[in-house]
């Protein structure tokens, strides 16, 4: 079959377009480029951005490590430290080993004061002894002692670690974890920012994993699920390591290093003064320097996940909010059945007589969305001593807010009033028809009777401070 040649005109047309085509390719040299890494109008700028482009491409080791070869060893450095609770940079660890690397081993507080063996605690002077750390936990070496073990590397482990040294033992409760174990851990971390903002805002990066030295991955939650939604709401990017990672992490013979780490420590902190005056191993951070609203940044995320803005709570205008933590069908730990049923009808009283928003629960009853929101609008908690009781950090702290707590009478524990104190609330304690606050508190007792079923409560009296205490608010702003 003939092809006829191409006539002169479309030889033109063909030679113009691929004119137009090459033009207009060289007046676009960003053409095709990601918007971040688009060119300028220099020749100059275009050149600094190519190279950029090229270096965000260039390959790069997955394996993050700080070597220092021939050079000194990095020391580490100690950001803050009381009794359990320590904040370190450049943290070593060696077969399981924890070394703190140091030319100047007596400004390093006293080991004991920072670490335990991390079994479980048990009282008496013999169970005690067993608490006392051996070079097995960790290690105080100067640099050049550190050089001659660790070699001329280690494998970094990136961002700020929570290491977690404790027994399952007090881990999986609710109240343990979320008002003593997560609770000291974000009071000694947050003050490396005196800065909080009421509405939580930090400029303190996220802990990016929480390791437990010596607890699997199925015993760290407790009974109510309360745990987890505290930790995942706080942190959604936290990732866990568990006992199994920590010996696996041994096994391979490697040195590693945390970048940041904050270390908790129960039977380290049990020897603070803090701890001594309330039995709260969260009380020992309070000695650090932080923001009065150092709390907000946990409370405000949690608070969020359960559905509500993270400011919500009671100032001192708003309608109030009353709520009563029942424990009668709990089967331990219960008022005598007469005083609940007073108590619950002074309660309503007020409620129709001053308009206040009265709630009686069983924490229990709720789902854990339902928990938090009531207990983020909540005015005032009250109930008998228990885990209910935990609700009350993700109260709003406010001039008028408080807590009552009803103890068998001569009974008293610092749990909940502490608490309470340490979030900047009110707390009253209540013997039938008497009450006490700080600073006048009796001492911890837990006569027969504390644990029962028939703990006393006059409901008048009760009553009565709450009206006192949500009145004298309201006369205050006048």
């Amino acid at each position: 079959m003939h092809i006829e040649s191409p006539t002169r005109r479309e030889v033109c047309l063909a030679i113009l377009l691929l004119v137009s085509l090459l033009f207009v390719s060289r007046s676009r040299p960003d053409f095709d480029l990601p918007t971040s890494v688009q060119t300028g109008s220099s020749d100059k700028q275009a050149s600094q951005n190519s190279s950029n482009v090229e270096q965000a491409a260039a390959p790069q080791p997955l394996r993050d490590r700080i070597r220092w070869g021939a050079g000194e060893i990095p020391q580490t450095k100690i950001l803050a430290h009381v009794p359990g609770w320590s904040i370190f940079d450049k943290l070593y660890l060696l077969n399981g080993t924890l070394y703190l690397v140091s030319d100047e081993p007596s400004k390093i507080p006293a080991r004991s004061l920072m670490i335990s063996t991390g079994i479980p605690i048990e009282n008496g002077p013999i169970e005690q002894a067993k608490q006392v750390p051996t070079d097995r936990e960790m290690q105080i070496i100067s640099r050049r002692d550190a050089k001659a073990l660790f070699g001329l590397d280690a494998e970094l482990i990136e961002g700020v670690s929570w290491l977690v040294n404790d027994d399952r033992q007090f881990v999986t409760h609710y109240y343990h974890w979320s008002a003593e174990l997560f609770f000291g851990f974000w009071r000694a971390y947050s003050s490396l920012d005196p800065s909080i903002t009421s509405e939580g805002n930090t400029t303190l990066p996220s802990p990016r994993r929480m390791i437990f030295i010596h607890i699997d991955a199925d015993h760290w939650r407790d009974y109510a699920l309360m745990n987890q939604w505290v930790l995942r709401s706080s942190f959604p990017s936290i990732g866990l390591e568990f006992s199994a990672d920590w010996s696996e992490r041994a096994e391979t013979g490697r040195l590693f290093v945390f970048d940041r780490v904050v270390l908790a420590d129960r039977s380290a902190a049990m020897h603070g003064f803090n701890y001594l005056r309330t039995q709260r191993t969260a009380s020992e951070p309070f000695a650090l320097p932080g923001s009065v609203n150092w709390w907000s940044t946990i409370r405000s995320n949690v608070i969020q996940a359960s559905g509500l803005r993270g400011d919500i709570g009671q100032g001192t205008t708003s309608n109030p909010v009353i709520t009563y933590v029942s424990r009668q069908e709990w089967g331990r730990r219960m008022l005598v059945q007469k005083d609940h049923e007073q108590l619950v009808a002074e309660l309503y009283k007020l409620r129709d007589n001053y308009g206040y928003e009265v709630n009686v629960v069983s924490m229990d009853k709720l789902s854990r969305k339902e928990q938090f929101q009531l207990s983020a609008r909540t005015t005032i908690m009250m109930g008998v001593h228990g885990n209910g009781l935990t609700s009350l950090v993700w109260m709003k702290p406010s001039p008028r807010s408080t807590v009552m707590e009803f103890f068998y009478p001569e009974g008293f524990a610092h749990d909940y009033e502490y608490t309470s104190r340490a979030l900047g609330m009110v707390h009253y304690g209540f013997w039938n028809d008497k009450y006490f606050t700080s600073p006048d508190v009796p001492p911890v007792n837990y006569p027969k009777g504390f644990q029962g079923n028939e703990i006393p409560i006059d409901g008048a009296a009760v009553a009565r401070l709450c009206l006192e205490r949500l009145t004298l608010s309201e006369e205050a702003d006048d």
